[in-house]
């Protein structure tokens, strides 16, 4: 009796062609759960400060490269605040690090720090 030789490639393929769509239904799946939790995270203002200022000003607003920001909001108004974050300030602070909605999220936090 002879056997089909195409058979196992057959088989093989098909079962190719369902570890494809399986394994792309859960990237997708995988994608959207990271875009929520990166919108998520833009609008949290301690996320958004650790991970673009706390190289500079610290984990927790004590300063190190950069001035302590745990009390700019007794120094600086809301509108002083969003300046220096949109055009930077002296050498050290570069313009626009924070910008659009995020800036406007940690203009507002940091305005609270009194």
């Amino acid at each position: 009796m002879k056997r089909n030789p195409l058979l196992p490639f057959s088989i093989i393929g098909v079962i190719g062609i369902i570890l494809i769509i399986t394994m792309s239904s859960i990237g997708i799946h995988n994608a959207d759960q990271a875009k929520k939790d990166k919108e998520q995270a833009a609008m949290d203002p301690e996320a958004i400060f650790k991970q673009n200022c706390s190289s500079c000003h610290g984990q927790n607003l004590e300063g190190g490269a950069g001035p302590a920001l745990d009390k700019i909001g007794g120094k600086y108004d809301k509108a002083q605040i969003a300046d220096i974050i949109r055009n930077g300030k002296g050498s050290g602070m570069p313009a626009g690090v924070v910008k659009g909605e995020e800036a406007k999220i940690i203009t507002d936090w940091l305005a609270e720090k009194k």
